[in-house]
């Protein structure tokens, strides 16, 4: 904030009418008397308290200075620091941090939250301090642009007091998150990122407790730092300008070619057509089915893209389905490799029509080998339903999650193909709710969905131990998960903190839905077991025998 004009005592010295005009306006415009001009220049410095505001005053000079005593990064008293002053500016020194400011304009030195500055005035020997506030408008103006500042520097703290800022001043606080992604979209290589689908998940969370302001904010920082340290010192990846007249057949076909810019192109011929993200949904959903996309990425990228355009509306529309076009026309296909190519053979073998019975149980499937879980899952579908077999292909993922042989997750194996953790298994859980959402809207994609989710219960057998115990979970000690290890995880990488939040949310939402109790039972065991688990976040030991084995066969 630029200071107004200050004044000597003697700009309004004498009596009469014209004094009194002035101590009018002073009344009028908030202006408080604050201390004795002759003590404050006496002391130097005084800290007053004025209209339930703590202000430091200094005087240097013939000039009175005007500012909260709270250093804004921290809260140390500022009238404790060290004034120093050169023929362009005053700078104030806070001893805590070392934090400088401008003290005619509250500018910070280096970069971080800029300090309140307030107008002062001497009046027959008193100092008066203006302690109005700026319109709200420009004060949320102010606070979005320094939470870009915030946010290019991946400074979470200075973030979070940003977005407290805005909640402050009456601004909506969860518009900074469309403005992260904005900010973002040409930051990732690979378009959609873990980043977004958790921004959507903690955003849906935000909502859900409008009265706790502590979530709130949680929910809000971890979604806009997430966004900050993935991008940080990112370059840009632009994508091309170009736009297509819109062909669904020829959509498809560029992805499947792994063609971007014309993926891109045809993206934004839709959205000139008038065509909104709902509207692609569909066909976004088939191309992110039509392989087993990127460990199931593809599938839970579409149902998040769509709950934060719900969500934030327009402004991140062409932002995110960008994104979405980019992660699949790049996404590995690995139902191309060898170990997962009999799923061409059981997608071709589905029956026409699925019967209407009851699934086998969920240990029918949660044993079996890649190729033995899709025969399984082709057998059940010629004498059950798509809703029942779904229902027990989730309790075979969470009866995985439940028996994970944790020794995997801590092992220095040279080989990467063991390089298995929690999050592996996690993925069956998120796939298929995001399966259940988009196939109950299109049917039609049920085929590839519930075998995909028997790949992934394949892939994870091994890292299974069917002799572990089941530790049950109650309705009411699952929900408290969220408060006790998500919404202060204390996780230092964001892509574990994600994780569990979306299984978390997926879980919940599932129960919500309605399971048989068996299913519910599992799915609540499975999932608090792995969001209570301790996390290893880094194997030094495992990357270094990985390299050096490489290495010495490389030749």
């Amino acid at each position: 904030m630029t200071l107004g004009p200050r004044f000597r005592e003697d700009d309004y010295a004498g009596s009469g009418p014209h004094k009194s005009a002035v101590m009018d306006d002073l009344q009028t415009h908030t202006w408080k008397r604050a201390i004795d001009h002759a003590r404050l220049a006496e002391r130097g410095r005084a800290v007053v308290k004025l209209d339930g505001r703590q202000l430091a005053l200094f005087a240097v000079g013939d000039r009175i200075y005007a500012c909260n005593n709270r250093c804004p990064h921290q809260g140390y008293p500022l009238v404790e620091g060290s004034i120093s002053k050169d023929a362009s500016r005053c700078l104030l020194t806070c001893q805590w941090h070392n934090w400088q400011f401008d003290l005619d304009n509250g500018a910070n030195r280096y970069r971080g939250d800029v300090l309140r500055v307030y107008p002062t005035r001497v009046i027959d020997g008193a100092v008066w301090v203006d302690v109005s506030d700026p319109p709200a408008a420009e004060r949320i103006e102010r606070a979005r642009h320094a939470l870009r500042e915030a946010f290019d520097d991946n400074e979470t703290d200075r973030i979070a007091r940003e977005l407290a800022r805005l909640r402050k001043f009456g601004a909506d606080p969860a518009r900074a998150v469309a403005d992260a992604i904005n900010w973002t979209h040409e930051r990732f290589e690979d378009g959609f990122t873990h980043a977004y689908a958790a921004a959507a998940e903690w955003l849906r969370w935000y909502d859900e407790r409008p009265g706790d302001a502590d979530l709130q904010l949680t929910a809000l920082l971890e979604a806009i730092g997430h966004l900050a340290y993935d991008s940080l010192r990112a370059p840009r990846y632009p994508y091309t300008e170009k736009t297509s007249e819109y062909s669904e057949k020829r959509f498809l076909a560029a992805i499947e070619a792994q063609d971007e810019d014309r993926a891109i192109a045809l993206a934004r011929g839709a959205l000139a057509g008038d065509l909104r993200f709902a509207d692609l949904q569909r066909v976004l959903a088939t191309a992110a089915l039509s392989h087993y996309t990127g460990f199931g990425h593809g599938l839970i990228y579409v149902l998040h893209a769509g709950q934060l355009i719900d969500r934030l509306g327009t402004d991140v529309e062409t932002t995110l389905l960008l994104g979405l076009v980019r992660f699949l026309t790049r996404a590995r296909r690995e139902d191309l490799v060898p170990e997962f190519r009999p799923y061409a053979a059981a997608l071709a073998a589905w029956p026409t029509s699925p019967a209407g019975g009851t699934a086998p149980a969920p240990e029918h499937f949660a044993g079996q080998s890649i190729k033995a879980a899709l025969t399984a899952v082709v057998d059940a579908v010629h004498a059950s339903s798509n809703e029942s077999l779904f229902h027990s292909l989730l309790g075979a993922a969470a009866l995985q999650l439940a028996r994970f042989d944790e020794r995997w997750g801590r092992s220095d194996s040279e080989n990467p193909a063991h390089d298995v953790d929690w999050l592996d298994l996690t993925h069956a859980v998120t796939f298929a709710h995001a399966a259940r959402v988009l196939c109950s809207k299109w049917p039609q994609l049920w085929p590839q969905a519930l075998l995909q989710i028997a790949l992934f219960l394949g892939r994870n057998t091994e890292y299974t131990d069917a002799a572990l115990p089941i530790a049950a979970s109650t309705d009411d000690a699952f929900e408290r998960l969220g408060d006790e290890f998500i919404a202060d995880h204390g996780v230092g990488l964001y892509i574990f903190s994600a994780h569990r939040l979306k299984t978390w949310r997926a879980a919940r939402e599932e129960l919500a839905a309605g399971l048989p109790d068996d299913i519910a039972a599992l799915l609540r065991a499975g999932v608090a077991r792995f969001v209570a688990a301790p996390l290893r976040e880094r194997h030094v030991r495992r990357t270094v025998r990985q390299a050096r084995s490489f290495v010495a066969l490389e030749d």
